[in-house]
């Protein structure tokens, strides 16, 4: 049996924009986390939210930022 070449799962056409995508989604939800960090109290906080917020923050970064790398010529 002959084997495959690998390819890619996501058409390389589209690093650029998955890159721009991710990090503007990314950024958008940093700022409202640190927008509800600074006009929440202590007392009316809630780590679930938090959490869940960082989380995806986080996701789209990450992803955001290795579409960028993949974009601009650095395989990783």
């Amino acid at each position: 049996m002959a084997s495959k070449p690998v390819t890619a799962p996501v058409p390389i056409t589209w690093y650029p924009t998955l890159a721009v995508f991710m990090l503007s989604i990314g950024l958008l939800i940093t700022a409202s986390f640190f927008i509800y960090e600074a006009t929440s109290s202590r007392k009316t906080r809630s780590l679930p939210k938090e959490l869940t917020t960082g989380a995806l923050a986080s996701f789209f970064l990450g992803f955001g930022s290795l579409f960028l790398l993949l974009a601009s010529g650095v395989y990783v």
